[in-house]
């Protein structure tokens, strides 16, 4: 019940704009117990989606003040960032990559996310050398006050992946686009 309700009030800080201030809402903090089945705990350097030719090496993103998911910075918009207070891909959970759709007038790590399609494959490099091979089962584009937090950061039964940006239409007046684009992906064995 405590779950629901963390989750429910996190949906409230919703992903208001790439390159605007507001970024994904935290999730609430996986158990341990969760990733004693999946590979060990590894950080993830580098990124590269081949089917969109997005390269990328991998920031760690931690909380704003305001317990929402920092983005990377918007003048850096090839840039993509893990939270780092999720599971590191390969662990059992799911892992979380924000990217921007764009920045600083220019397009960014994930302007194409939204081409992907189930069954491409996303590589995600790890510190410890591992070099993991994701596919992708699901791209969804979502209202951003719509945000599906618990199929994101919910717990899940295998080593999955996130990818998001921003989507939809642009709202000039507001500095921000009124969607999120979710890439969801499993760990391919």
């Amino acid at each position: 019940m405590l779950r629901r309700a963390l989750l429910i009030a996190v949906s409230a800080l919703l992903l208001a704009g790439c390159g605007a201030t507001a970024t994904p809402a935290a999730p609430p903090p996986a158990p341990a117990a969760a990733v004693a089945a999946g590979l060990s705990r590894s950080l993830p350097t580098a990124l590269d989606v081949p089917a969109i030719d997005a390269k990328s090496t991998l920031v760690s993103l931690g909380l704003n003040p305001d317990r929402t998911v920092e983005v990377p910075p918007v003048d850096q918009p090839l840039q993509a960032g893990w939270y780092e207070y999720g599971p590191t891909p390969g662990e059992i959970g799911p892992a979380v990559i924000l990217g921007h759709i764009d920045g600083d007038h220019r397009k960014g790590i994930f302007w194409r996310l939204h081409e992907l399609k189930p069954g491409d494959p996303v590589h995600v490099d790890r510190a410890d050398g591992g070099k993991l091979t994701f596919e992708v089962t699901k791209v969804d584009q979502i209202a951003k006050k719509e945000f599906p937090t618990e199929a994101v950061y919910g717990n899940t039964s295998d080593a999955e992946l996130r990818l998001i940006t921003c989507g939809g239409k642009y709202d000039a007046a507001n500095r921000n686009y009124l969607d999120n684009v979710i890439v969801y992906a499993k760990l391919k064995r």
